[in-house]
């Protein structure tokens, strides 16, 4: 070897620790591959966090986990997780009651309440619960092989009215896609549908946070360095990646950090367009079996285009998972898109939670709040749902920009990239 040939210290450098970056380190170091995983925050996780503020536990933003998605079924231990399933479905808080529309299979009571519910026609509700339905009897290469439009534009296709799209689809999947004029690619909605008609969403018993730490905890030892900032990147081959007063030489670098990071590491990388979410977590003064009827349901404003409020969702996350909150407590997560940094957001915040869950909130209490100002990649169509993860030169992009915006994309992408990896170097 030449003297001027920097000795190479691992053969993988990933940056960022997020569920993209270790997803990548787990199929890198199940090939053989030393791997060093850099984290420039002190914990795991990146988007998916979780505080612990008086015995509440608070997600940054309100995130839930589905045990039907593929990928998450291969890489996590689900006993290990104890998830705490919700309601499948959504409460939809119309002018005179609150009425429960919910998957009937989980829910015998929600089929009567969708019968008698002025929520669209019962014909408009049967043509939705069918093409829900349909969504799960295709594989996921039919959902991605299908011909693009908007989400709006598939359920108008399919014969669904305004009525039931503007009073409780609309507000439901706004909340999925962090946008609430349904200009989603189709591809994206449709993959959403079927993994909520295949699964329960839920959330671990510890917090959202328990998904990226499981899969840190199953790395060799001394895999991931946390507070570590990554500054530079420089060479190809090999690769030197540059932190505060060191450098780590390695073949090649996977960049798993958000879109626009990527963009400070790597000329010519263009991010994805944003979405963003503000949340809000209260503590109830009503007992828990007060709120929702004592069930852990997404509730919603069914009253179309005239609602006021700046919600687009709100649930007593505790009454599905009892340990996000101390005994006999009750802890209500509120997310409205957009940034919302205001006194003036927070009173609003409050006043429509109150709307929604048909209460006085007088007596709420402020545990948390998050502003997230880059929470997920928009999706317009036509939807690119596997985006090249190589950036030449060695450099590759793992996040789930490069697949779908979700806890499934992430993961993927983390896979997707690795074996790019994996093959590119086992032919170097």
């Amino acid at each position: 070897m030449n003297s001027d040939q920097p000795t190479i210290e691992a053969d993988v450098v990933v940056i960022g620790a997020g569920l993209a970056g270790l997803a990548a380190a787990r199929t890198l170091t199940s090939a053989g591959l030393s791997t060093v995983v850099l984290e420039k925050q002190e914990v795991v996780g990146g988007r998916v966090r979780t505080d612990v503020v008086d015995g509440f536990r608070l997600d940054h933003g309100f995130q839930l986990y589905n045990p039907a998605y593929p990928e998450g079924s291969r890489v996590f231990d689900y006993p290990g997780l104890d998830l705490q399933a919700f309601t499948r479905g959504a409460m939809v808080s119309m002018p005179s009651r609150n009425w429960l529309l919910a998957d009937p299979r989980h829910e015998p009571r929600a089929m009567w309440q969708a019968i008698r519910s002025p929520i669209g026609s019962l014909a408009a509700k049967t043509r939705f619960a069918w093409y829900a339905l349909a969504r799960e009897r295709m594989t996921a290469a039919g959902v991605i092989g299908q011909n693009d439009c908007t989400a709006l534009e598939a359920l108008r296709t399919a014969s669904i009215d305004d009525e039931l799209i503007d009073s409780m689809i609309r507000p439901f999947l706004a909340g999925v896609f962090l946008e609430p004029d349904l200009v989603t690619s189709r591809r994206f909605m449709d993959l959403v549908l079927r993994s909520f008609v295949r699964g329960t969403p839920s959330v671990p018993a510890k917090g959202m946070q328990a998904l990226p730490e499981q899969l840190a905890a199953a790395l060799p030892m001394g895999t991931v360095r946390t507070s570590v900032a990554v500054s530079a990147i420089t060479g190809n081959g090999p690769v030197r990646v540059f932190t505060a007063g060191d450098e780590t030489v390695a073949r090649a670098v996977v960049i798993a950090t958000d879109p626009r990071a990527v963009g400070s590491l790597v000329d010519g990388f263009t991010a994805p367009a944003m979405n963003s979410v503000t949340t809000w977590y209260h503590r109830a003064s009503q007992s828990p079996h007060e709120l929702s009827g004592g069930i852990g349901v997404l509730v919603v404003d069914g009253r179309g285009p005239g609602r006021v409020g700046p919600l687009a969702n709100s649930v007593v996350i505790s009454n599905a998972a009892r340990s996000y909150a101390p005994p006999d407590t009750a802890l209500v997560s509120s997310s409205a898109l957009g940034v919302h940094d205001s006194p003036a957001d927070d009173v609003a915040a409050l006043e429509h939670a109150s709307t929604l869950h048909r209460v006085s909130t007088r007596g709420w209490e402020l545990v948390g709040k998050f502003v997230i100002e880059d929470a997920l990649p928009a999706t317009p169509a036509p939807l690119n749902v596997r985006k090249e993860v190589r950036l030449g030169e060695r450099r590759y992009v793992a996040g789930d920009h490069r697949d779908t915006p979700s806890i499934q994309g992430a993961l993927v992408s983390g896979r997707r990239t690795a074996q790019a990896v994996i093959a590119d170097l086992a032919g170097a």
